[in-house]
This record gives structure tokens, C-alpha cells and sequence, in this order.
């Protein structure tokens, strides 16, 4: 299958040749023979005839055109010449690319998937698309995600609308390409962009729910309530808030970030967290204790509050109460022996 190439052709050689009249001279004069030359009046150049009149840029591309259009042979190029010379594929210009691509795709039907030759071409195709992979790309270069790994999926996209288009169908490749490669890129993003793995029914239900949202709140003025929302989508309340629950998964909130409602901004998210509190597992016990405490003589009670909340020695208790340091070591090994076993024992 040959393609032609008048347009390239016409381009190349608009772009070699400069404005001015379309045939050179036989023979140039050497510079210094230039002096000797006499000046030539203005009014000797004929607007009337062609050959006088500066040559116009877009004229001159009018007339590549025609001569291009007018010429016996046009110049072609053979399929099986694009694939011996692949960088040709790189100074195509967009009509003629999508000729080579239609051509391609006629000689990738009639291969053997699997194949090398088969492979060689569907990666021709696919370095031929990849301006069309960018462009779809660049519509969700502000959703977070770098966007080369936007273009690796939506390469993945076009892959696959390679291997499974059917041009007997009777539409173009990039009619049934474009949706093949923005479907895999939202697929990308409904898959991956969740900070939390979360079912696809809430998934799809947390879209729902902030098109509903945005509706009402313009109708109502005000924030719906779950009630409403569950009355505008047609599901229960706690559908509603399974949903809202799955929209503050979506995306993370770094540790680090500054805390809401700091107008410092020195206060983090991370200072806000609660640590585990190891007093928690003694609460019980003081709770049980204190009406022990309360039933102790007061000397006892004394003692036991200088030495465990005041930090007191046995001498120091001894010369506040009055008693020796031995009497004073006695007397805290029968109260806490005694407070210890009425505490073992169930009331």
C-alpha cells in the first residue's frame, strides 16, 4: 500500500526555496564585476508581467500546490519502506500521519498476533499516537498525579484500542482510540487516587452524593441535610452517611500539615493526635481505693500520704509523727498488706 506525499513534498521544498522569481540565472556575476554594473530605474519593472513582481510568500505556496497537484507522478511512499525507515515517521505531517496510520493498522490485521513483524508494527502505531496520548493526557495534569504516569496509562488505553479496533466497522481509529484512552485514565484515577481502599459501590455512590450536594445547595441555599440527600438520590439515610464517610478517604492529610483553626500555624495535625495514656489502666484502682483510704486512722492515712505524695524518708515521716523510723516502717507494712488485700477481695 503506497501513501501520498504531495503535501510533504510541498512543504520541504516551500521551506528550501525563498521568495523571488521561480527561475535562476545561468551564470552569476563575480563580486567584483558588480560595480561595473549599471543601476536599473524602478520604472523599468512591469507590475504587469509575472516575472517582474516580487514573489509573494503565500502566492508561491499557492503555486507549489498546483505544481504538486498538477504533476504526472506524485510522490509516494511504500508501507514496506515506512517500516525499513521508521524515523520517517517522526517529519509526517497530521494529514499524512493519519493515512500512514490507517495503512498500519490494514497491515497489522493481516498478521499473526505475536509475531515479531506483528509487534514491530503495533509499536509503529503506537509511536505514531502517543501526540494524541499527551493531549489527553493534559486534561488531568492538575488531578495530583504526575503526568507522565498519565501518559504510561493512557499509552495502556491505547494499546488496547490498538489490539481491538476493527476498521470494517466504518469509524476512524481516533474516533474509537480517544474514549478507549480517556476511559483507562479515569480508571487510573478511581483506582488509585483513593487514599483508603473503599468498595466501588461507595466509590460511585460518593459521586452521586456531591452532584446532589452541589444541586441542592443551590436550590435550598443553604447545606442538605442527609435526609434530603437521601430523598434526592433515592436511597436510605445510612446509605448517605456510609457515603459521606467515604468522600474523607479520598485523598490524606500529612502529619505535618499546619492544624485547622491555628492562626499561628504552629500547632500540626500531628500535635492534635492522642497518644496512649498507661494511667488509664489505673484508674480503676484509685477509684477502688479511695474509700479505704478514707477508713484508715489518721496517723496511717498520714504516713502513707508523706511517703508515696510527699516523697518523704522513713527518719523524716518518724521525726514529723514522732515515732522511730522502725516503728514507722512497721506501721506502712501492715496498712499496705491490709489495703492490698481488701482490694483483692470482691465487694
Amino acid at each position: 500500500m503506497a501513501v501520498r506525499l504531495d503535501e510533504y513534498d510541498a512543504a520541504v521544498t516551500r521551506g528550501a526555496r525563498s521568495p523571488g522569481p521561480a527561475t535562476e540565472p545561468e551564470s552569476v556575476p563575480a563580486a567584483d564585476d558588480l560595480t561595473d554594473l549599471p543601476a536599473e530605474p524602478a520604472d523599468d519593472i512591469d507590475a504587469d508581467n509575472p516575472a517582474d513582481t516580487p514573489a509573494d510568500p503565500a502566492d508561491e505556496a499557492d503555486v507549489l500546490t498546483d505544481e504538486a497537484a498538477e504533476a504526472p507522478a506524485a510522490a509516494t511512499i511504500d508501507i514496506d519502506e515506512l517500516l525499513a525507515y521508521p524515523q520517517l515517521l517522526h517529519h509526517l505531517p497530521t494529514p499524512l500521519a493519519r493515512e500512514v496510520g490507517d495503512g498500519l493498522l490494514a497491515r497489522l490485521a493481516g498478521l499473526e498476533p505475536g509475531t515479531s513483524e506483528h509487534s514491530y508494527v503495533r509499536g509503529l502505531l503506537v509511536e505514531l499516537n502517543l501526540p494524541m496520548v499527551r493531549h489527553a493526557a493534559g486534561r488531568y495534569r492538575r488531578r495530583g498525579e504526575p503526568v507522565e504516569d498519565i501518559v504510561q496509562v493512557g499509552t495502556i488505553g491505547l494499546i488496547k484500542a490498538i489490539d481491538r479496533y476493527e476498521a470494517d466497522r466504518g469509524s476512524s481509529f481516533m474516533a474509537y482510540a480517544m474514549p478507549t484512552i480517556i476511559g483507562e485514565i479515569k480508571r487510573f484515577f478511581r483506582d488509585t487516587s483513593w487514599s483508603v481502599r473503599v468498595p466501588r459501590r461507595l466509590r460511585e455512590l460518593r459521586t452521586e452524593l456531591l452532584r446532589a450536594t452541589d444541586e441542592l445547595t443551590a436550590s435550598l441555599g443553604r447545606t442538605p441535610t442527609p435526609r434530603e440527600l437521601a430523598e434526592r438520590i433515592g436511597i436510605t439515610e445510612e446509605e448517605v452517611v456510609e457515603g459521606l464517610d467515604a468522600c474523607t478517604v479520598y485523598t490524606a492529610t500529612s502529619l505535618d500539615e499546619t492544624a485547622y483553626g491555628d492562626a499561628d500555624g504552629q500547632e500540626t495535625v500531628g500535635d492534635r493526635l492522642g497518644a496512649e495514656d498507661h494511667e488509664l489502666d489505673l484508674v480503676e484502682y484509685r477509684e477502688a481505693l479511695r474509700p479505704l483510704l478514707a477508713e484508715l486512722p489518721g496517723r496511717e492515712r498520714a504516713i502513707l500520704v508523706m511517703r508515696f505524695y510527699g516523697n518523704l524518708t522513713q527518719a523524716q515521716i518518724g521525726e514529723r509523727v514522732g515515732i522511730s523510723q522502725m516503728h514507722v516502717s512497721r506501721l506502712l507494712a501492715r496498712t499496705l498488706a491490709s489495703l492490698r488485700e481488701r482490694l483483692m477481695v470482691p465487694s
